[in-house]
């Protein structure tokens, strides 16, 4: 299909909780082409279906070369000890804070067929994982940031040149 344009902080389907997908369909299967198109593009890690405008439970994932998508997405677990890594987000784009992400996470969810998905990871994978389903729940990154961090972040938004 296409790259889709990405939304950026301030547009408010980033903070709406998705809804799920009830029905896989044409519609269902062009989002998941836009999804995969959209997350293709180097540098990109994740990109969840309300970053480009459709406030359902889906999301893209490019990881180690690695290329997928999951619908209807649950983190069903974490695990180790949360570490502050580097983080960043297209739709909060040239900021880059350190954020607490545990180094192990579980997602379940289905494909286009409606099967079963289990994705699972550590490091980068684990840290889009837990990224993306926070998007789905219209959680950003800088929600997470501890007082003092989030306040920085929210000027260095407010001083930039998207906002």
């Amino acid at each position: 299909m296409a790259v889709r344009p990405i939304r950026v902080f301030g547009d408010p389907v980033l903070k709406s909780p998705s809804a799920p997908i009830d029905v896989i369909d044409e519609g269902t299967a062009a989002l998941v082409t836009d999804l995969l198109d959209t997350v293709a593009l180097p540098g990109r890690a994740g990109v969840a279906a309300p970053q480009i405008g459709v406030g359902l439970r889906a999301f893209s994932y490019n990881v180690d070369g690695e290329i997928g998508y999951v619908l209807n997405p649950v983190l069903v677990s974490v695990s180790g000890e949360p570490e502050l890594v580097g983080e960043g987000c297209l739709s909060v784009p040239g900021l880059w804070h350190d954020t607490l992400r545990y180094p192990h996470a579980v997602v379940h969810g289905i494909d286009l067929d409606g099967n079963p998905v289990v994705l699972e990871g550590e490091g980068l994978m684990a840290q889009a994982l837990q990224h993306e389903t926070d998007h789905l729940d219209g959680t950003l990154y800088l929600d997470r940031l501890d007082p003092a961090r989030r306040k920085q972040a929210m000027r260095e938004v407010r001083e930039s040149d998207w906002f």
